[in-house]
């Protein structure tokens, strides 16, 4: 098969990123559906707004999580079979783990859209304010396109793994300029507000689920496709298992910026909230690049680690290496030079938002020397299918480390402690990576 020659061939450092280059750049325009509606509102409508969509955040990051999930997870399952040359049962798998996403996707939408008042009250909007509505207003529409996500989002994931990363990237594209172009639309010349933010990511989303689902109906039978689905939980609860990191990865984004969210209340009001949403599009943009970096060659470690290509292995694993760390450099670097520009452009000079945000990035900003590194290395025991250490360094990392420290950091050190708890947690995060990388390198044979 066609993939054989692409997860075979020999990589130089620089093809290596020409390879996941189009990986990259599709994390990054999936990572600019939330913050393009983040960008209008700030500009055209209000920083309450702007808060809103960060109030919803963790319930958006939940349906990512479990598209991620099922992407990521299932796409480790389905390559290492081909490189076994199981192709039938690969295309099986492929399509019943996508039946089950599209299941799931729907009863997010059903219970999300049934609790959705209480839910936004629990998640720190007052059921009687403004924030509350312009909540409620943005989320019914995001929940009713959680299907939509979900595939769009798996669909990404299996793109790279059949080494059609330029393909995922094109109507990626498409669906990012739609978003843009309907912001302006539906934000400024139609003054629809929060709303119209909602419709226009919703559309933006869809695009794209609608177009792989289509790609991947009208491919042959000499390459991976949707056919009859054969039911097999256990290659379910497989596919759960490995992208379990993932899960975590994200499931841990929610819970942190809902906690972040409650704190900032707590410590600064409503604008405190637009402050750190601000930072943490920073923070998702970056992170997006790294993930993206990431999952590009997670389907090389997959492919040649079922078919037992050690050398390959090596290689691809020395030279990522040395990317991540020169990109790490690279990008904090740049975040050190635009970081106050873009925040600059977030909010309204000299307002409280701006310079809460300043504040906060400056010590912040410590965070991305450190995670590329840390999320290569739990998304490469994803394509090893080795869920549990994956899962367990993310759980650490996104989860445990950071709600320690935000419940530690703020009583004793103030509104500093808010700042630190995520970077102190990418060090610690590090160690463990290390020691998780040193402890296995016997076993898959990457050093």
């Amino acid at each position: 098969m066609e993939m054989s020659k692409v997860m075979e061939k020999k990589y130089s450092l620089v093809s290596l990123i020409a390879y996941a280059t189009p990986t990259i750049v599709m994390m990054v325009f999936m990572a600019f559906y939330t913050m393009i509606d983040g960008i209008f509102l700030a500009n055209f409508v209000s920083a309450t707004a702007l808060s809103a969509v960060n109030i919803f955040l963790p319930v958006y990051g939940l349906i990512t999580a479990i598209a991620l999930m099922l992407g990521t997870g299932g796409s480790a399952i389905v390559a290492k079979k081909m490189g076994e040359n199981k192709e039938r049962e690969a295309k099986e798998n492929f399509s019943f783990i996508a039946l089950s996403g599209s299941v799931i996707g729907v009863l997010i939408m059903l219970v999300g859209s049934i609790f959705l008042n209480p839910l936004l009250e629990v998640l720190g909007a007052n059921a009687n304010g403004e924030l509350f509505q312009l909540t409620f207003d943005y989320a019914r529409i995001i929940l009713l396109v959680s299907p939509l996500m979900v595939l769009q989002m798996f669909f990404q994931s299996f793109f790279v793994t059949v080494g059609k990363a330029n393909v995922g990237l094109m109507i990626t594209i498409v669906g990012g300029v739609a978003n843009i172009v309907l912001d302006y639309v539906f934000i400024i010349i139609l003054q629809m507000g929060i709303t119209g933010a909602a419709v226009a990511t919703a559309i933006g989303i869809g695009l794209p689920a609608i177009f792989g689902t289509i790609y991947f109906l009208k491919r042959n039978e000499n390459e991976l496709c949707l056919v009859k689905p054969k039911i097999d939980i256990a290659v379910l609860i497989t596919s759960f298992v490995n992208g379990s990191s993932e899960m975590v990865n994200n499931l841990s984004f929610s819970v942190v910026t809902f906690a972040y969210n409650i704190l900032m209340i707590q410590y600064f009001g409503v604008a405190g909230v637009a402050a750190v949403t601000v930072i943490l599009y920073v923070m998702y943009l970056i992170e997006s690049i790294f993930t993206g970096y990431a999952t590009g060659v997670a389907p090389i470690f997959s492919y040649n680690y079922g078919s037992k290509n050690i050398n390959q292995l090596k290689s691809v694993f020395k030279h990522s290496l040395w990317i991540i760390f020169f990109g790490s450099v690279i990008v904090y670097g740049i975040s050190i030079i635009i970081g106050p520009y873009f925040i600059h452009f977030m909010s309204s000079k000299g307002s409280q938002v701006e310079m809460i945000a300043m504040d906060g990035f400056r010590i912040f900003s410590i965070t991305f020397l450190l995670i590329g590194f840390n999320i290569f290395t739990s998304v490469m025991f994803t394509a090893f299918s080795n869920g549990k250490v994956s899962g367990f360094i993310s759980l650490l990392r996104t989860f445990v480390f950071v709600i320690v420290f935000l419940l530690i950091l703020p009583p004793v050190i103030g509104e500093n402690g808010i700042w630190m708890a995520v970077p102190l947690s990418e060090i610690l995060a590090l160690i463990i990576c290390s020691v998780f990388l040193t402890l296995n390198r016997k076993v898959y044979h990457y050093i």
